[in-house]
């Protein structure tokens, strides 16, 4: 069988340029590239809203092997903005696969190139940090023009991938119907409770293993858009609220930060952050955020203490400050000692008082590194606890 390669340019913002090729004739695409260390999971990350507007750099040499399926989907959405790879496998080799990467990059026109060196684009990356790309078929005719497109810095992205309207998910729905996402969601697994719980989920881009973890536990769980008023949260009653992980800045969400500092001054339902939720809760008792240079994003990060490391699935491009504890008489009521220990940033919070706390990393990492896994049955504890 014949394939027929198209040459591709990648150009990074200050000029620096990567040719390579792609299966058809792209149009022109522009997005911040960003790069990925995991050996796994393409799939996950194609379709997590976290990399919405993002260019993604494999590092791993060759992807496609295992083709992909209707399972392993974080969303119903391709989000990232490109494929950029060494090597793109044209055969899947896994009893899973339901379609090859080859096949599946065509179906849905994603932009893609391959056959760079990605050693030196991800050395690039990491010495100058993320900048903005482009990328085009080298055929056409490309101006400068794009060096001066808006940095995705600037952009709300959170409201970009949010859901629209609330809906609400249990597991009598499920047991009813494969429609939702395609969890594969099974039954015999999940933790039943004496008492099922009303879980409020504040969608930042939510991952569908998110979902599946809370519903382990029988929870009833409400999904709405980052706009949800106090006003309705208080009327759902819910026993705990999850923020999800996202997209973007979180300094520029200030709406559902306004919305989370009301539920830690005037309510007493426990909350759980995840990666940007982490950064939300933080933002609102009072710290700020900064961009890293070429952020975390891969499954083995370690994170914890200096006597005590978990190995965690991370991708964020933002980070809280850890250096202002002293400054804010709310802040001292945080724990602040728990570090992502490659650089020593902040990896979790948790409020010596008050039931909420946060993780920058994904427990529900999938696929990844399950270390952390159980902080979600910590939330369901902290909820029991509220409970009494």
């Amino acid at each position: 069988m014949s394939y027929t390669l198209y040459p591709s340019t990648l150009r990074l913002q200050d000029g620096t340029s990567y040719k390579g090729w792609s299966f058809f004739k792209l149009e022109s695409c522009f997005g911040e590239i960003v790069f990925n260390t995991g050996m796994t999971g393409y799939q996950e990350i194609f379709s997590d809203p976290s990399y919405s507007g993002q260019m993604v750099v494999f590092t791993y040499p060759e992807i496609g092997n295992v083709g992909l399926n209707r399972i392993d989907n974080e969303s119903n959405f391709i989000h990232v903005k490109a494929i950029v790879a060494k090597n793109i496998s044209l055969y899947s080799s896994s009893w899973r696969s339901e379609v090859s990467l080859y096949d599946y990059i065509k179906q849905k026109k994603i932009p893609h190139i391959f056959g760079i060196d990605t050693r030196s684009l991800t050395r690039y990356i990491r010495l100058f940090g993320v900048t903005n790309a482009f990328l085009y078929y080298y055929c056409n005719s490309v101006e400068a023009k794009f060096l001066s497109l808006e940095s995705l810095n600037n952009l709300d992205l959170i409201k970009k991938v949010t859901t629209l309207s609330s809906y609400s998910i249990n597991s009598n729905f499920i047991s009813k119907s494969n429609q939702f996402f395609s969890i594969g969601y099974i039954l015999s697994k999940r933790n039943v409770l004496l008492k099922k719980y009303k879980i409020l989920v504040f969608d930042l881009g939510i991952k569908f293993n998110i979902v599946r973890k809370l519903l382990l536990f029988d929870c009833i769980i409400n999904i709405v858009p980052v706009t949800y008023r106090y006003e309705l949260i208080l009327q759902d009653k819910p026993d705990g609220i999850l923020l999800s992980n996202g997209p973007g800045d979180p300094m520029l969400a200030r709406y559902i930060i306004n919305t989370v500092q009301k539920l830690i001054k005037f309510s007493n339902i426990p909350i759980f952050g995840i990666c940007m939720g982490h950064q939300i809760l933080n933002i609102a008792m009072g710290t700020n955020t900064f961009k890293l240079k070429f952020g975390h994003r891969g499954l083995n990060h370690p994170s914890g203490t200096n006597k005590y490391s978990e190995i965690t699935s991370q991708n964020h491009g933002f980070a809280v400050s850890n250096n202002i504890a002293t400054e804010n008489d709310l802040l001292n009521k945080f724990s602040l000692n728990y570090l992502n220990l490659n650089d020593n940033t902040l990896s979790g919070t948790f409020h010596k008082k008050l039931p909420i706390f946060s993780v920058q990393y994904h427990p529900e990492a999938n696929p990844g590194p399950h270390d952390s896994e159980y902080l979600f049955e910590v939330f369901i504890n902290l909820i029991k606890l509220t409970k009494f």
